[in-house]
């Protein structure tokens, strides 16, 4: 299929072009000249007046696995009335609000303008359940992070000192469940949990090991530097949640510093950083620690971190790895929970909340993903996300954008908002106002760098894959400042959106299912390395594991769509 879209506004930082008037050509699902085109067979798209962007890109969204599926089970009130039935043959039948079910999630990122939405915790026992539902949400390309925090290989690993058997594991384990990045949840804390049912702080010592978060922090880092990972770690703080936590949260920032490193550009991703920024000693005391993150982020090329931004005024469903968490959640909202152990990968709590605009406690959460987004120097190592569900969903992003491109949207929003946490942030006090090229460095151009596929995703350049946005306003018309409500309204509902040079959505509806594809990586495992590191697992989950080895491992031929990405390692 050829498609031109003609005169769009064009918005694509990775090429450097600030709302330019021009063509765009797709052939064969990629990017091309459009002299290439012949315009005569080709769809053509009139896109004067429209802005034009690349497919958004989200590195952290709850999509699947088993925490997801148990959150749509224990909130029947989300799914109850959000029924909209099949529309064959364009669409299935989408339910659910806050955990929405698999069709839903494919087709309400479409929507947006999204293609390419990443599940930032799986649990390696349960990564094939992950899968199933990655292979069943339409249209978007997928990817994984595995969970690696307290999983009791790697903190044997860790405490026995075998750091070549740990690179090597880390980086079989990653092939094995077909997932693209590590990540970390409260390093440590689940063993804490289940012995001593309470979490850790990252200078703490874990029980029977005898060892810290911040060693496994660093050993996983490390580690994946040697793997060669393109996306190094992705890090859930300690102590989310707690009062004054946002000092556990500049400590694990400063770690990136001492990373070995072997490949340039960040050596750690620091997630949600909103639920980890918390100053104070007590629910009541409590005050933002945005600022003084956005410092330790200016100051420190080395990390990157994404907002968690809450959402205020609409219900949300927290879910996490960090069961000692919920836990505390749950004793303070009174009303139902939901948790679990994966044997010795992970733990995992799921607790409904709902924001409230007049809550002290929800007020200064608000201001420090946005604190944190408007005081950083750097855009390119800032993303926007909701941790969806758990600050809010991932449908209200044109929401979060409003609050960036306009101080207006912050001041209509502060005027509801509780006035004594407001009098404690320095939110009403910033001028700055993104623009939509900042617009399209945070939800496209950054991601894709950090992800590593900034070659070929991110961007309109030719060679990249025809994922595009078309979304109607006119910037030099509408003063987005000023009218966020037109600008919100325009990026809620993309006019048109391509997913691999296919037209997937039209004037906000969806007109076409595709299936996009599940991206995970391959480290290369020097063959003698492999053979030593079986004769250690293979004993190792006999001990631990209820399934065997050869049915842990996920086939190729059990993921939809898959695109496999080979690493060069330094393992030798």
């Amino acid at each position: 299929m050829e498609i031109l879209i003609r005169n769009g506004i064009v918005f694509d930082p990775l090429n450097n072009i600030k709302g330019e008037v021009m063509d765009i050509a797709i052939k064969n699902g990629k990017i091309v000249d459009p002299k290439e085109i012949d315009e005569s067979k080709a769809v053509v798209v009139d896109a004067k007046n429209k802005v034009v962007m690349a497919g958004g890109i989200d590195i952290h969204s709850h999509i699947a696995g088993p925490k997801v599926n148990v959150g749509r089970m224990i909130r029947p009130e989300d799914h109850y009335l959000t029924n909209k039935p099949h529309k064959l043959p364009y669409t299935r039948a989408e339910t659910g609000l806050t955990v929405p079910n698999a069709y839903r999630i494919g087709y309400g990122y479409a929507r947006l303008g999204y293609t390419f939405v990443v599940e930032p915790a799986t649990p390696p026992i349960k990564t094939r359940h992950t899968h199933h539902e990655l292979n069943s949400i339409p249209i978007i390309d997928k990817a994984a992070y595995v969970l690696v925090d307290s999983n009791w290989i790697v903190l044997d690993l860790i405490k026995e000192g075998k750091k070549d058997l740990l690179v090597a594991y880390l980086a079989w384990l990653l092939y094995a469940t077909k997932t693209y990045s590590l990540k970390l949840v409260d390093p440590g804390s689940d063993v804490a949990w289940v012995l001593r049912g309470r979490g850790i702080d990252i200078d703490e010592e874990i029980p029977f090991y005898g060892i810290t978060p911040k060693e496994i922090i660093t050993a996983v880092a490390e580690a994946a530097q040697v793997i060669n990972i393109p996306h190094k770690v992705h890090i859930h703080c300690n102590r989310l949640g707690y009062p004054g936590n946002y000092v556990t949260t500049l400590k694990t920032m400063t770690l990136s510093e001492s990373v070995k490193r072997l490949a340039p550009g960040p050596a750690m991703h620091i997630t949600h950083v909103q639920f980890t920024g918390y100053k104070g000693d007590s629910w009541a005391t409590l005050e933002s620690g945005g600022e003084e993150i956005a410092k330790e982020l200016n100051r420190n090329p080395n990390a990157t971190l994404d907002l968690g931004q809450v959402i205020l005024g609409r219900p949300a469903t927290t879910m996490t790895a960090d069961a000692p968490f919920e836990f505390v959640l749950y004793h303070l909202t009174r009303w139902k929970w939901a948790s679990s152990d994966t044997e010795i990968d992970s733990a995992s709590g799921i607790v409904p909340y709902r924001y409230r605009k007049k809550s002290y406690v929800n007020t200064i959460q608000w201001v420090i993903g946005l604190e944190i987004a408007l005081l950083a120097n750097d855009l390119w190592r800032v993303f926007i996300t909701t941790d969806h569900p758990n600050a809010g969903t991932f449908f209200d992003y044109p929401k979060i954008f409003a609050w960036l491109v306009s101080k207006k949207a912050r001041e209509d929003t502060m005027k509801e908002v509780n006035q004594r946490a407001l009098r404690k942030s320095v939110l009403p006090s910033i001028d700055r106002e993104y623009s939509l090229y900042d617009i399209a460095i945070v939800t496209r151009a950054s991601p894709a760098k950090l992800l590593g596929v900034e070659s070929f995703k991110g961007h309109l350049g030719i060679g990249a894959d025809a994922d595009v946005a078309i979304y109607d306003i006119n910037p030099n018309e509408v003063d987005i400042s000023k009218n966020y409500d037109v600008f919100i309204k325009a990026f809620s509902r993309a006019w048109m959106v391509i997913k691999s040079g296919e037209i997937v959505v039209k004037e906000g509806e969806v007109v076409k299912t595709v299936y996009g594809k599940t991206f995970y990586v391959k480290p290369e495992i020097p063959e003698d390395v492999e053979k030593n590191l079986m004769s250690y697992l293979e004993p190792a989950f006999k001990q631990y594991y209820t399934v065997a080895l050869d049915n842990f491992v996920i086939g190729k031929h059990e993921i939809r769509n898959p695109f496999e990405v080979s690493i060069k390692t330094h393992l030798r």
